[in-house]
């Protein structure tokens, strides 16, 4: 074992939520935990109901702040692609006006230069017999 890069070893006092306390060893002097063999229900064999809340209040501190920048982080991005999204069709809607427009015109050029055509006969009138 090599010296001078391990912690201390010291004599550690263990408190409990219930209000237990004993003496071990580590490498910190205090502990506190929630649940000891004094209050565990395994050792006691009474059902207890363990406070998870306080687990996830702890949960939601300590990581809560990430959580919240993600889910922001998301939600910008997802605004960003509804805006592109929105901005595309909008340019593909201008275009498709622009286009309507222009096969408009050219349908009412073409009805202006051939407004003076005349007008065929229907077949039937063309092959009727001539009276003699």
């Amino acid at each position: 074992m090599k010296q001078g890069i391990h912690p201390e070893y010291v004599e550690c006092t263990v408190r409990c939520t219930c209000g237990n306390t004993f003496k071990t060893h580590s490498t910190v002097s205090e502990l506190t935990v929630e649940l000891c063999n004094a209050c565990h229900p395994f050792y006691t064999g009474q059902q207890k109901f363990v406070d998870n809340a306080g687990r996830v209040q702890r949960f939601a501190s300590k990581f809560g702040g990430a959580a919240a920048a993600l889910a922001e982080k998301q939600a910008a991005e997802k605004a960003a692609r509804a805006a592109k999204a929105a901005e595309a069709e909008a340019a593909a809607k201008i275009e498709r006006e622009k286009k309507a427009a222009e096969k408009a015109k050219r349908a009412a050029e073409y009805a202006a230069a051939h407004a003076n055509d005349p007008v065929e006969a229907p077949a039937a009138e063309a092959e009727a017999p001539e009276a003699e």
